[in-house]
């Protein structure tokens, strides 16, 4: 179960955080509930016409920037906490170069770039692992959804 307060994946039986002891949520954790919605955080839907068909866009869903938007327009796009990466999240929470979004044509993946806290694709670990419509990516704190284009 991951911490809403710093991200560290702790024990399913814990009450409390083993990394910053904060109090650990139990609503999200039911598997009736969707991962992720493609909402922004004031309710609005992601509007998918505003790009191409095969173009990647995360939008934040929780985390100080929420409601900010990225294009992934580049091959590759840099997340972490180093000012010059593509999206900067600046959390302590956040590796400096914590992962990175490959596009191999219209598909798109994310790799983790030896993080300490680990890049999590709908609440699972991961190395390196290919995005589709709808996926939660979880970088420290914060949780964007990965968008893709008009979702054909």
């Amino acid at each position: 179960m991951a911490c809403g307060g710093c991200g560290h994946q702790n024990l399913p039986t814990a009450n409390f955080c083993s990394s910053c002891g904060a109090p650990l949520e139990r609503a999200d954790i039911t598997s009736e509930t969707p991962v992720v919605t493609l909402e922004t955080p004031s309710g609005d839907e992601i509007d998918r016409s505003a790009f191409g068909a095969h173009e990647g866009l995360f939008v934040v869903l929780q985390g100080a920037k929420a409601g900010a938007r990225y294009a992934l327009d580049d091959d590759v796009v840099t997340v972490g906490r180093h000012p010059k990466g593509t999206i900067f999240l600046d959390d302590i929470t956040v590796s400096r170069r914590h992962a990175e979004v490959r596009r191999d044509g219209a598909r798109y993946w994310v790799r983790d770039v030896g993080s300490l806290n680990g890049t999590y694709v709908n609440r699972e670990r991961v190395d390196d692992i290919e995005l589709n419509d709808g996926d939660e990516l979880q970088v420290g704190k914060f949780k964007l959804v990965f968008v893709h284009g008009t979702g054909s």
